[in-house]
């Protein structure tokens, strides 16, 4: 049988190897991006080109002012974007309240319109910046969610969200990527990235992206300020 799936695709790393894994499982990838009002469109841009590359069935931006609300360095200017700190217990200021949730209620009512059978979105638990809504915990309840408040879920073909990465280190994660054909000169992950799409190589993304690449002995092919 058929099977469709709405992928999150940001243009980084994760999620371009999360669109890689649900191609690999025969998946009709339907890609889904989101301007938001982040710092840059560097990464969405990415996106756009990684979804023309891999040949999704289809590409959707959603647009959708999150920056309106503030209380994130990634959508507020006037923050200042933290540098990358070993070892930090505390939330950074790069947490977007409620994102995942956000996108992934809409990539609900998406895959509804699409009679799709999963949302695969690249979180982790593992390398992570420590966002609450990247836990598998978060995740399972959003599957709850989801049986329950749509009509798919109801009639009884529940929509599943699929996180790949869960458990893997970001160099697992690369490694992953390149069994499958992935080109990571292609993403932008930084959090500060120039229009070019030129990584800052100081932040916290940029850092654990960083040591992926160092960690599975592969050659960083990041383009750096």
């Amino acid at each position: 049988m058929t099977k469709t799936a709405v992928v999150l695709l940001s243009g980084g790393l994760d999620s371009t190897t999360t669109l890689a894994i649900a191609q690999s499982q025969d998946y009709i990838c339907h890609a889904l991006s989101f301007d938001y009002g982040q710092r840059h469109q560097a990464e969405l841009n990415a996106a756009k080109n990684i979804a023309k590359i891999m040949n999704v069935a289809s590409h959707q931006v959603f647009n959708i002012a999150i920056n309106q609300f503030g209380g994130s360095a990634l959508t507020d200017k006037s923050q200042a974007i933290p540098e990358y700190q070993s070892g930090a217990a505390h939330i950074p200021s790069t947490y977007v309240p409620a994102r995942n949730t956000i996108f992934l209620s809409i990539a609900l009512g998406f895959a509804e319109t699409l009679h799709a059978n999963a949302i695969f979105i690249g979180a982790s638990s593992v390398d992570y910046s420590g966002y609450p809504d990247c836990r598998p915990e978060y995740f399972a309840a959003f599957n709850h969610l989801a049986k329950l408040a749509t009509k798919e879920g109801v009639e009884g073909h529940p929509i599943h969200i699929e996180t790949p990465l869960m458990n893997l280190t970001k160099a697992q994660t690369l490694q992953k990527g390149l069994s499958l054909g992935v080109d990571y000169s292609l993403t932008v992950s930084c959090y500060q990235a120039t229009d070019e799409g030129l990584a800052c190589g100081r932040c916290d993304s940029c850092m654990l992206r960083k040591k992926g690449f160092i960690d599975a002995g592969i050659d960083d092919v990041t383009r750096y300020v």
